[in-house]
Protein backbone atom coordinates (compact mmCIF):
# COMPACT_ATOMS: atom_id res chain seq x y z
CA UNK A 1 0.00 0.00 0.00
CA UNK A 2 1.21 3.54 -0.78
CA UNK A 3 0.82 6.92 0.86
CA UNK A 4 2.56 10.22 0.51
CA UNK A 5 5.98 10.58 2.13
CA UNK A 6 7.19 13.43 4.25
CA UNK A 7 10.24 15.46 3.42
CA UNK A 8 12.06 14.39 6.50
CA UNK A 9 11.64 10.61 6.42
CA UNK A 10 13.43 9.81 3.20
CA UNK A 11 16.06 7.64 4.79
CA UNK A 12 19.00 7.77 7.16
CA UNK A 13 20.27 11.24 7.53
CA UNK A 14 17.41 12.74 5.53
CA UNK A 15 16.92 16.49 5.66
CA UNK A 16 13.63 17.85 6.95
CA UNK A 17 11.83 20.58 5.04
CA UNK A 18 13.51 23.78 6.02
CA UNK A 19 15.64 21.99 8.61
CA UNK A 20 18.94 22.92 6.96
CA UNK A 21 18.13 26.62 7.17
CA UNK A 22 15.25 27.35 9.53
CA UNK A 23 15.07 30.98 8.62
CA UNK A 24 15.39 30.55 4.89
CA UNK A 25 11.69 30.85 4.07
CA UNK A 26 9.99 32.13 7.17
CA UNK A 27 6.39 33.26 6.91
CA UNK A 28 6.16 36.82 5.75
CA UNK A 29 9.55 36.73 4.05
CA UNK A 30 7.95 38.05 0.91
CA UNK A 31 5.58 37.00 -1.77
CA UNK A 32 6.63 34.44 -4.27
CA UNK A 33 7.26 35.63 -7.79
CA UNK A 34 4.38 35.01 -10.10
CA UNK A 35 4.37 31.53 -11.56
CA UNK A 36 5.52 31.37 -15.11
CA UNK A 37 2.47 31.36 -17.28
CA UNK A 38 2.85 30.48 -20.92
CA UNK A 39 0.74 31.94 -23.62
CA UNK A 40 -1.05 29.29 -25.67
CA UNK A 41 -0.36 28.88 -29.37
CA UNK A 42 -1.69 31.50 -31.69
CA UNK A 43 -4.02 29.00 -33.28
CA UNK A 44 -5.86 28.68 -29.96
CA UNK A 45 -6.48 32.41 -29.94
CA UNK A 46 -7.66 32.27 -33.53
CA UNK A 47 -10.00 29.40 -32.68
CA UNK A 48 -11.40 31.40 -29.77
CA UNK A 49 -11.92 34.40 -32.03
CA UNK A 50 -13.67 32.26 -34.64
CA UNK A 51 -15.85 30.73 -31.93
CA UNK A 52 -16.77 34.20 -30.66
CA UNK A 53 -17.67 35.30 -34.18
CA UNK A 54 -19.86 32.23 -34.60
CA UNK A 55 -21.60 33.01 -31.32
CA UNK A 56 -22.24 36.58 -32.46
CA UNK A 57 -23.38 35.45 -35.90
CA UNK A 58 -25.92 33.02 -34.45
CA UNK A 59 -26.48 34.71 -31.12
CA UNK A 60 -29.72 35.51 -29.35
CA UNK A 61 -30.01 38.91 -31.05
CA UNK A 62 -29.77 37.34 -34.50
CA UNK A 63 -32.29 34.65 -33.61
CA UNK A 64 -34.73 37.19 -32.16
CA UNK A 65 -34.50 39.44 -35.21
CA UNK A 66 -34.87 36.48 -37.56
CA UNK A 67 -37.87 35.19 -35.61
CA UNK A 68 -39.48 38.63 -35.67
CA UNK A 69 -38.86 38.95 -39.41
CA UNK A 70 -40.14 35.43 -39.98
CA UNK A 71 -43.39 36.27 -38.19
CA UNK A 72 -43.66 39.50 -40.17
CA UNK A 73 -42.96 37.66 -43.43
CA UNK A 74 -45.52 34.94 -42.68
CA UNK A 75 -48.10 37.58 -41.71
CA UNK A 76 -47.41 39.63 -44.83
CA UNK A 77 -47.50 36.55 -47.07
CA UNK A 78 -50.73 35.32 -45.51
CA UNK A 79 -52.38 38.72 -45.80
CA UNK A 80 -51.17 39.14 -49.38
CA UNK A 81 -52.36 35.65 -50.33
CA UNK A 82 -55.84 36.16 -48.86
CA UNK A 83 -56.12 39.62 -50.39
CA UNK A 84 -54.95 38.35 -53.76
CA UNK A 85 -57.40 35.47 -53.72
CA UNK A 86 -60.35 37.66 -52.82
CA UNK A 87 -59.40 40.36 -55.31
CA UNK A 88 -58.79 37.80 -58.04
CA UNK A 89 -62.13 36.15 -57.42
CA UNK A 90 -63.84 39.52 -57.40
CA UNK A 91 -62.28 40.51 -60.73
CA UNK A 92 -62.95 37.19 -62.46
CA UNK A 93 -66.41 36.60 -61.00
CA UNK A 94 -67.57 40.10 -61.89
CA UNK A 95 -66.41 39.71 -65.48
CA UNK A 96 -67.82 36.19 -65.63
CA UNK A 97 -71.25 37.11 -64.25
CA UNK A 98 -71.51 40.12 -66.53
CA UNK A 99 -70.62 38.09 -69.61
CA UNK A 100 -72.93 35.15 -68.79
CA UNK A 101 -75.90 37.38 -68.01
CA UNK A 102 -75.36 39.52 -71.09
CA UNK A 103 -74.97 36.51 -73.37
CA UNK A 104 -78.06 34.81 -71.97
CA UNK A 105 -80.08 37.96 -72.59
CA UNK A 106 -78.80 38.27 -76.14
CA UNK A 107 -79.66 34.62 -76.89
CA UNK A 108 -83.16 35.06 -75.54
CA UNK A 109 -83.66 38.09 -77.81
CA UNK A 110 -82.41 36.19 -80.83
CA UNK A 111 -85.28 35.41 -83.17
CA UNK A 112 -84.76 31.94 -84.59
CA UNK A 113 -86.73 30.87 -87.65
CA UNK A 114 -86.46 27.46 -89.15
CA UNK A 115 -85.11 26.64 -91.60
CA UNK A 116 -82.04 28.75 -90.65
CA UNK A 117 -80.87 31.58 -92.88
CA UNK A 118 -77.07 31.28 -92.81
CA UNK A 119 -76.38 34.89 -93.82
CA UNK A 120 -78.97 36.34 -91.50
CA UNK A 121 -77.72 34.24 -88.57
CA UNK A 122 -74.14 35.30 -89.20
CA UNK A 123 -75.19 38.95 -89.12
CA UNK A 124 -76.94 38.30 -85.82
CA UNK A 125 -73.80 36.67 -84.44
CA UNK A 126 -71.61 39.61 -85.46
CA UNK A 127 -74.02 42.06 -83.88
CA UNK A 128 -74.06 39.97 -80.71
CA UNK A 129 -70.26 39.81 -80.69
CA UNK A 130 -69.86 43.58 -81.02
CA UNK A 131 -72.24 44.25 -78.15
CA UNK A 132 -70.61 41.71 -75.83
CA UNK A 133 -69.97 42.75 -72.23
CA UNK A 134 -67.65 43.41 -70.56
CA UNK A 135 -65.51 42.75 -73.71
CA UNK A 136 -66.38 41.90 -77.32
CA UNK A 137 -66.98 38.21 -77.91
CA UNK A 138 -66.40 35.70 -80.62
CA UNK A 139 -69.74 33.96 -81.11
CA UNK A 140 -70.26 30.55 -82.65
CA UNK A 141 -73.45 28.83 -83.69
CA UNK A 142 -73.88 25.10 -84.12
CA UNK A 143 -76.91 23.51 -85.73
CA UNK A 144 -76.45 19.90 -86.57
CA UNK A 145 -73.46 19.81 -88.92
CA UNK A 146 -73.70 23.56 -89.57
CA UNK A 147 -70.97 25.75 -88.00
CA UNK A 148 -71.17 29.54 -88.18
CA UNK A 149 -68.74 32.06 -86.55
CA UNK A 150 -68.89 35.81 -85.99
CA UNK A 151 -65.20 36.28 -86.67
CA UNK A 152 -62.06 34.72 -88.00
CA UNK A 153 -59.88 34.60 -84.81
CA UNK A 154 -58.52 31.10 -84.19
CA UNK A 155 -60.21 29.63 -81.14
CA UNK A 156 -59.94 25.91 -81.86
CA UNK A 157 -59.83 23.79 -78.74
CA UNK A 158 -61.26 26.49 -76.48
CA UNK A 159 -64.79 25.07 -76.54
CA UNK A 160 -64.47 21.74 -74.78
CA UNK A 161 -66.63 18.64 -75.41
CA UNK A 162 -67.85 18.88 -71.84
CA UNK A 163 -69.15 22.42 -72.43
CA UNK A 164 -70.93 21.26 -75.62
CA UNK A 165 -72.57 18.39 -73.76
CA UNK A 166 -73.66 20.57 -70.86
CA UNK A 167 -75.01 23.30 -73.16
CA UNK A 168 -77.21 20.77 -75.00
CA UNK A 169 -78.68 19.28 -71.83
CA UNK A 170 -79.23 22.43 -69.77
CA UNK A 171 -81.81 25.00 -70.92
CA UNK A 172 -79.92 27.70 -69.01
CA UNK A 173 -76.56 26.91 -70.59
CA UNK A 174 -73.15 26.57 -68.98
CA UNK A 175 -69.75 28.26 -68.89
CA UNK A 176 -66.06 27.43 -68.29
CA UNK A 177 -62.77 29.23 -67.82
CA UNK A 178 -60.11 27.79 -70.11
CA UNK A 179 -56.42 28.64 -70.62
CA UNK A 180 -55.17 28.11 -74.15
CA UNK A 181 -51.56 28.87 -75.10
CA UNK A 182 -51.20 30.95 -71.94
CA UNK A 183 -54.26 33.08 -72.73
CA UNK A 184 -57.29 32.78 -70.38
CA UNK A 185 -60.75 32.56 -71.99
CA UNK A 186 -64.29 32.53 -70.69
CA UNK A 187 -66.44 30.19 -72.79
CA UNK A 188 -70.24 30.20 -72.55
CA UNK A 189 -72.60 27.70 -74.13
CA UNK A 190 -76.33 28.58 -74.42
CA UNK A 191 -79.12 26.71 -76.34
CA UNK A 192 -81.72 28.61 -78.37
CA UNK A 193 -85.17 27.47 -77.21
CA UNK A 194 -88.83 28.04 -78.00
CA UNK A 195 -91.30 28.62 -75.25
CA UNK A 196 -94.03 26.01 -75.15
CA UNK A 197 -96.76 26.98 -72.75
CA UNK A 198 -96.25 28.98 -69.59
CA UNK A 199 -93.61 26.65 -68.06
CA UNK A 200 -92.15 24.64 -70.92
CA UNK A 201 -89.39 25.13 -73.45
CA UNK A 202 -88.50 23.38 -76.66
CA UNK A 203 -84.91 23.14 -77.87
CA UNK A 204 -84.59 24.52 -81.38
CA UNK A 205 -81.45 22.48 -82.05
CA UNK A 206 -79.35 25.64 -82.32
CA UNK A 207 -76.57 26.13 -79.74
CA UNK A 208 -74.66 29.37 -79.39
CA UNK A 209 -71.20 29.69 -77.88
CA UNK A 210 -69.46 32.88 -76.79
CA UNK A 211 -65.67 33.03 -76.33
CA UNK A 212 -64.32 36.06 -74.46
CA UNK A 213 -60.55 36.59 -73.93
CA UNK A 214 -59.82 37.60 -70.32
CA UNK A 215 -56.46 39.22 -70.93
CA UNK A 216 -57.48 42.45 -69.16
CA UNK A 217 -58.58 40.54 -66.10
CA UNK A 218 -55.34 38.52 -66.18
CA UNK A 219 -53.37 41.77 -66.38
CA UNK A 220 -55.23 43.09 -63.36
CA UNK A 221 -54.53 39.88 -61.42
CA UNK A 222 -50.81 40.04 -62.30
CA UNK A 223 -50.79 43.65 -61.15
CA UNK A 224 -52.20 42.49 -57.81
CA UNK A 225 -49.43 39.90 -57.51
CA UNK A 226 -46.76 42.49 -58.31
CA UNK A 227 -48.22 44.93 -55.80
CA UNK A 228 -48.30 42.27 -53.10
CA UNK A 229 -44.71 41.25 -53.84
CA UNK A 230 -43.40 44.80 -54.01
CA UNK A 231 -45.21 45.69 -50.81
CA UNK A 232 -43.79 42.74 -48.86
CA UNK A 233 -40.14 43.85 -49.06
CA UNK A 234 -40.74 47.34 -47.65
CA UNK A 235 -42.93 45.76 -44.98
CA UNK A 236 -40.05 43.50 -43.94
CA UNK A 237 -37.67 46.46 -43.95
CA UNK A 238 -40.06 48.39 -41.73
CA UNK A 239 -40.48 45.33 -39.46
CA UNK A 240 -36.70 45.22 -38.99
CA UNK A 241 -36.80 48.43 -36.92
CA UNK A 242 -39.16 47.15 -34.19
CA UNK A 243 -37.33 43.82 -34.33
CA UNK A 244 -34.03 45.52 -33.46
CA UNK A 245 -35.69 47.60 -30.76
CA UNK A 246 -37.38 44.54 -29.26
CA UNK A 247 -34.18 42.49 -29.35
CA UNK A 248 -32.28 45.32 -27.72
CA UNK A 249 -34.77 45.58 -24.87
CA UNK A 250 -34.63 41.81 -24.37
CA UNK A 251 -30.86 41.45 -24.68
CA UNK A 252 -29.86 44.37 -22.46
CA UNK A 253 -30.59 42.44 -19.24
CA UNK A 254 -28.96 39.34 -20.74
CA UNK A 255 -25.78 41.28 -21.55
CA UNK A 256 -25.77 42.74 -18.05
CA UNK A 257 -26.20 39.25 -16.62
CA UNK A 258 -23.32 37.94 -18.74
CA UNK A 259 -21.07 40.79 -17.64
CA UNK A 260 -22.05 40.31 -14.02
CA UNK A 261 -21.38 36.56 -14.22
CA UNK A 262 -17.96 37.27 -15.74
CA UNK A 263 -17.17 39.72 -12.95
CA UNK A 264 -18.16 37.17 -10.34
CA UNK A 265 -16.04 34.54 -12.07
CA UNK A 266 -13.06 36.89 -11.81
CA UNK A 267 -13.63 37.28 -8.06
CA UNK A 268 -15.80 40.41 -7.85
CA UNK A 269 -18.53 38.87 -5.72
CA UNK A 270 -20.07 42.26 -4.90
CA UNK A 271 -21.39 42.54 -8.48
CA UNK A 272 -25.11 43.23 -8.74
CA UNK A 273 -27.57 43.87 -11.60
CA UNK A 274 -29.96 46.80 -11.76
CA UNK A 275 -33.54 45.53 -11.73
CA UNK A 276 -35.84 47.19 -14.24
CA UNK A 277 -39.54 46.52 -14.63
CA UNK A 278 -41.59 43.60 -13.33
CA UNK A 279 -41.26 41.01 -16.09
CA UNK A 280 -39.48 37.66 -16.17
CA UNK A 281 -36.11 39.28 -16.89
CA UNK A 282 -36.55 41.50 -13.84
CA UNK A 283 -37.27 38.37 -11.78
CA UNK A 284 -34.12 36.80 -13.20
CA UNK A 285 -32.07 39.86 -12.23
CA UNK A 286 -33.53 39.79 -8.71
CA UNK A 287 -32.76 36.09 -8.37
CA UNK A 288 -29.21 36.67 -9.58
CA UNK A 289 -28.68 39.46 -7.04
CA UNK A 290 -30.02 37.29 -4.23
CA UNK A 291 -27.83 34.37 -5.26
CA UNK A 292 -24.79 36.63 -5.60
CA UNK A 293 -25.38 38.06 -2.13
CA UNK A 294 -25.72 34.57 -0.64
CA UNK A 295 -22.60 33.40 -2.47
CA UNK A 296 -20.61 36.43 -1.34
CA UNK A 297 -21.63 35.79 2.26
CA UNK A 298 -20.71 32.10 2.04
CA UNK A 299 -17.37 32.81 0.37
CA UNK A 300 -16.54 35.44 2.99
CA UNK A 301 -17.24 32.93 5.73
CA UNK A 302 -15.14 30.29 3.99
CA UNK A 303 -12.27 32.71 3.49
CA UNK A 304 -12.37 33.76 7.10
CA UNK A 305 -12.46 30.13 8.23
CA UNK A 306 -9.59 29.25 5.89
CA UNK A 307 -7.56 32.22 7.09
CA UNK A 308 -8.17 31.21 10.70
CA UNK A 309 -7.13 27.63 9.94
CA UNK A 310 -3.97 28.74 8.17
CA UNK A 311 -3.09 31.15 10.93
CA UNK A 312 -3.74 28.47 13.52
CA UNK A 313 -1.49 25.95 11.76
CA UNK A 314 1.22 28.56 11.29
CA UNK A 315 1.02 29.79 14.86
CA UNK A 316 1.00 26.27 16.29
CA UNK A 317 3.96 25.30 14.13
CA UNK A 318 5.95 28.34 15.21
CA UNK A 319 5.08 27.83 18.86
CA UNK A 320 6.08 24.16 18.73
CA UNK A 321 9.34 24.81 16.93
CA UNK A 322 11.25 26.13 19.95
CA UNK A 323 10.25 23.45 22.48
CA UNK A 324 10.79 20.78 19.83
CA UNK A 325 14.33 22.03 19.29
CA UNK A 326 14.98 21.55 23.01
CA UNK A 327 13.32 18.14 23.01
CA UNK A 328 15.41 17.03 20.04
CA UNK A 329 18.60 18.11 21.84
CA UNK A 330 17.59 16.16 24.95
CA UNK A 331 16.62 13.04 22.99
CA UNK A 332 19.96 13.11 21.17
CA UNK A 333 21.73 13.07 24.51
CA UNK A 334 19.48 10.29 25.76
CA UNK A 335 20.09 8.29 22.57
CA UNK A 336 23.82 8.47 23.21
CA UNK A 337 23.38 7.06 26.72
CA UNK A 338 20.64 4.56 25.87
CA UNK A 339 23.08 1.65 25.68
CA UNK A 340 23.99 2.16 29.35
CA UNK A 341 20.36 2.06 30.51
CA UNK A 342 18.34 -1.01 31.32
CA UNK A 343 16.51 -2.54 28.30
CA UNK A 344 13.02 -1.24 29.12
CA UNK A 345 14.26 2.30 29.76
CA UNK A 346 16.43 2.22 26.64
CA UNK A 347 13.48 1.07 24.52
CA UNK A 348 11.33 3.90 25.94
CA UNK A 349 14.08 6.46 25.30
CA UNK A 350 14.49 5.32 21.69
CA UNK A 351 10.71 5.43 21.16
CA UNK A 352 10.51 8.98 22.55
CA UNK A 353 13.44 10.02 20.36
CA UNK A 354 11.84 8.55 17.21
CA UNK A 355 8.44 10.09 17.88
CA UNK A 356 10.00 13.47 18.68
CA UNK A 357 11.81 13.32 15.34
CA UNK A 358 8.54 12.55 13.54
CA UNK A 359 6.85 15.45 15.33
CA UNK A 360 9.67 17.78 14.30
CA UNK A 361 9.29 16.66 10.69
CA UNK A 362 5.53 17.20 10.82
CA UNK A 363 5.96 20.70 12.26
CA UNK A 364 8.45 21.61 9.53
CA UNK A 365 6.09 20.25 6.88
CA UNK A 366 3.21 22.27 8.28
CA UNK A 367 5.32 25.40 8.30
CA UNK A 368 6.34 24.76 4.69
CA UNK A 369 2.70 24.28 3.66
CA UNK A 370 1.70 27.44 5.50
CA UNK A 371 4.32 29.37 3.51
CA UNK A 372 2.81 28.13 0.26
CA UNK A 373 -0.71 28.94 1.42
CA UNK A 374 0.35 32.44 2.43
CA UNK A 375 2.22 32.82 -0.88
CA UNK A 376 5.32 33.63 1.13
CA UNK A 377 7.46 30.91 -0.45
CA UNK A 378 9.93 32.25 -2.99
CA UNK A 379 12.45 30.90 -5.43
CA UNK A 380 16.17 31.55 -5.13
CA UNK A 381 17.20 30.31 -8.55
CA UNK A 382 20.62 29.69 -9.93
CA UNK A 383 21.91 28.07 -13.09
CA UNK A 384 22.89 24.56 -12.04
CA UNK A 385 23.90 21.27 -13.58
CA UNK A 386 20.72 19.21 -13.11
CA UNK A 387 22.49 15.82 -13.16
CA UNK A 388 25.04 16.93 -10.56
CA UNK A 389 22.23 18.30 -8.36
CA UNK A 390 20.49 14.89 -8.38
CA UNK A 391 23.74 13.07 -7.55
CA UNK A 392 24.32 15.38 -4.56
CA UNK A 393 20.80 14.71 -3.33
CA UNK A 394 21.37 10.95 -3.42
CA UNK A 395 24.82 11.22 -1.81
CA UNK A 396 23.64 13.46 1.03
CA UNK A 397 21.01 10.88 1.95
CA UNK A 398 23.36 7.91 1.51
CA UNK A 399 21.30 6.52 -1.38
CA UNK A 400 24.34 5.29 -3.30
CA UNK A 401 23.88 1.53 -2.92
CA UNK A 402 22.35 -0.90 -5.38
CA UNK A 403 18.81 0.18 -4.38
CA UNK A 404 19.15 3.26 -6.59
CA UNK A 405 19.85 3.30 -10.30
CA UNK A 406 20.44 6.48 -12.28
CA UNK A 407 20.05 7.32 -15.95
CA UNK A 408 21.17 10.94 -16.06
CA UNK A 409 21.86 12.89 -19.25
CA UNK A 410 24.93 15.05 -18.76
CA UNK A 411 25.38 18.69 -19.62
CA UNK A 412 21.81 19.79 -18.87
CA UNK A 413 21.87 23.21 -17.24
CA UNK A 414 18.72 24.89 -15.97
CA UNK A 415 17.71 27.70 -13.66
CA UNK A 416 16.45 26.04 -10.49
CA UNK A 417 16.18 26.68 -6.78
CA UNK A 418 18.78 24.12 -5.64
CA UNK A 419 17.24 23.60 -2.19
CA UNK A 420 13.71 23.11 -3.48
CA UNK A 421 14.83 20.87 -6.36
CA UNK A 422 16.74 18.81 -3.79
CA UNK A 423 13.53 18.41 -1.75
CA UNK A 424 11.56 17.38 -4.86
CA UNK A 425 14.02 14.61 -5.75
CA UNK A 426 14.44 13.50 -2.13
CA UNK A 427 10.70 13.26 -1.50
CA UNK A 428 10.07 11.25 -4.67
CA UNK A 429 12.97 8.83 -4.12
CA UNK A 430 12.17 8.41 -0.42
CA UNK A 431 8.52 7.79 -1.24
CA UNK A 432 9.52 5.16 -3.82
CA UNK A 433 11.80 3.36 -1.34
CA UNK A 434 9.19 3.31 1.44
CA UNK A 435 6.02 2.51 -0.46
CA UNK A 436 7.25 1.04 -3.71
CA UNK A 437 10.13 -1.34 -4.01
CA UNK A 438 13.80 -1.43 -4.87
CA UNK A 439 15.50 -0.89 -7.17
CA UNK A 440 14.40 2.68 -7.79
CA UNK A 441 15.42 4.27 -11.09
CA UNK A 442 16.01 8.03 -11.40
CA UNK A 443 16.08 9.41 -14.94
CA UNK A 444 16.97 12.88 -16.19
CA UNK A 445 16.49 14.17 -19.72
CA UNK A 446 15.08 17.07 -21.70
CA UNK A 447 11.77 17.01 -23.49
CA UNK A 448 8.97 19.09 -24.93
CA UNK A 449 6.04 20.26 -22.84
CA UNK A 450 2.39 20.43 -23.82
CA UNK A 451 2.88 23.98 -25.08
CA UNK A 452 5.87 23.03 -27.23
CA UNK A 453 8.48 24.59 -24.93
CA UNK A 454 11.61 22.78 -23.74
CA UNK A 455 11.32 21.24 -20.28
CA UNK A 456 13.59 19.45 -17.81
CA UNK A 457 12.12 15.98 -17.23
CA UNK A 458 12.90 14.05 -14.04
CA UNK A 459 11.41 10.57 -13.58
CA UNK A 460 11.45 8.38 -10.48
CA UNK A 461 10.29 4.79 -11.08
CA UNK A 462 10.10 2.09 -8.42
CA UNK A 463 9.76 -1.70 -8.74
CA UNK A 464 6.74 -2.06 -6.49
CA UNK A 465 3.15 -3.11 -7.24
CA UNK A 466 2.17 0.35 -8.48
CA UNK A 467 -0.61 2.70 -7.37
CA UNK A 468 -4.26 1.70 -7.34
CA UNK A 469 -6.34 3.50 -9.94
CA UNK A 470 -8.72 4.89 -7.30
CA UNK A 471 -5.74 6.40 -5.47
CA UNK A 472 -4.05 8.11 -8.43
CA UNK A 473 -6.35 11.19 -8.53
CA UNK A 474 -5.65 11.88 -4.83
CA UNK A 475 -1.96 11.00 -4.59
CA UNK A 476 -0.91 14.67 -4.20
CA UNK A 477 -3.67 15.61 -1.75
CA UNK A 478 -2.61 16.80 1.68
CA UNK A 479 -2.67 14.19 4.46
CA UNK A 480 -3.87 11.58 1.99
CA UNK A 481 -2.87 7.98 2.64
CA UNK A 482 -3.72 5.15 0.32
CA UNK A 483 -4.42 2.81 3.23
CA UNK A 484 -6.74 4.54 5.69
CA UNK A 485 -5.98 1.88 8.29
CA UNK A 486 -2.30 2.94 8.45
CA UNK A 487 -2.90 6.06 10.49
CA UNK A 488 0.45 5.58 12.24
CA UNK A 489 2.57 5.34 9.12
CA UNK A 490 6.02 6.89 9.04
CA UNK A 491 4.89 9.66 6.72
CA UNK A 492 2.63 12.62 7.48
CA UNK A 493 0.90 12.61 4.12
CA UNK A 494 2.38 16.02 3.23
CA UNK A 495 5.52 15.01 1.33
CA UNK A 496 4.00 14.73 -2.14
CA UNK A 497 1.84 17.81 -1.56
CA UNK A 498 4.99 19.81 -0.75
CA UNK A 499 6.67 18.31 -3.79
CA UNK A 500 3.83 19.48 -6.00
CA UNK A 501 3.94 23.00 -4.54
CA UNK A 502 7.71 23.23 -5.12
CA UNK A 503 7.30 22.09 -8.72
CA UNK A 504 4.50 24.60 -9.29
CA UNK A 505 6.68 27.32 -7.84
CA UNK A 506 9.15 26.53 -10.65
CA UNK A 507 6.29 26.82 -13.17
CA UNK A 508 6.30 23.07 -13.81
CA UNK A 509 4.06 20.04 -13.33
CA UNK A 510 4.32 16.69 -11.56
CA UNK A 511 2.20 13.63 -12.28
CA UNK A 512 1.93 10.06 -11.07
CA UNK A 513 1.21 6.97 -13.13
CA UNK A 514 1.93 3.26 -13.29
CA UNK A 515 4.59 1.88 -15.58
CA UNK A 516 3.30 -0.01 -18.64
CA UNK A 517 3.04 -3.75 -18.35
CA UNK A 518 2.14 -3.83 -14.66
CA UNK A 519 5.33 -2.22 -13.40
CA UNK A 520 5.77 0.06 -10.45
CA UNK A 521 4.82 3.68 -9.94
CA UNK A 522 6.37 6.44 -12.07
CA UNK A 523 6.50 10.06 -10.92
CA UNK A 524 7.33 12.54 -13.69
CA UNK A 525 8.42 16.13 -13.02
CA UNK A 526 8.54 18.65 -15.87
CA UNK A 527 10.13 22.04 -15.19
CA UNK A 528 10.56 24.68 -17.93
CA UNK A 529 14.13 25.18 -19.02
CA UNK A 530 15.25 28.79 -18.82
CA UNK A 531 18.89 28.29 -19.73
CA UNK A 532 20.63 26.95 -22.82
CA UNK A 533 20.98 23.16 -22.54
CA UNK A 534 23.16 20.55 -24.12
CA UNK A 535 22.29 16.96 -23.31
CA UNK A 536 24.56 13.98 -23.88
CA UNK A 537 23.60 10.48 -22.81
Amino acid sequence: MRDTATTGAAGPGADVAGGDDPGADSAGAGHAPASRTRTGPTRDGSASARSARRVLAFGLRTRLVLAFLLVAAVSAATTATLTYREARNAVLVTAQDTAVTSFRDRVQLLGVELPLDRRGLQDELRDMARKGKPHPWIVFAEYGSLRISSGTRPTSGVITPELRRTALTSPHGSFERVVKDGVPYLTIGMPAVFKVGPNGVLHSGLTLFAVMPMTDEQTNVEALVTAARDGALPALAVALVPALLASRSVLRPVRELRKAAGNMGSGRLDTRIQVRGRDELADLASTFNESAAALEHSVDELRQAEARARRFASDVSHELRTPLAGMLAVTEVLDEDADRLDPDTARAVRLISAETGKLAVLVEDLMEISRFDARAAELNTDEVDAAEAIRKTLQNRHWTDDRIRTELSHGIRARLDPRRFDLVVANLVGNALKHGGAPVTVRLRTGTGADGAAVLVTEVEDSGPGIRHDVLPHIFDRFFKADAARTRSAGSGLGLAITQENVRLHGGTVRAANAPGGGGAVFTVEIPLTAATEATP
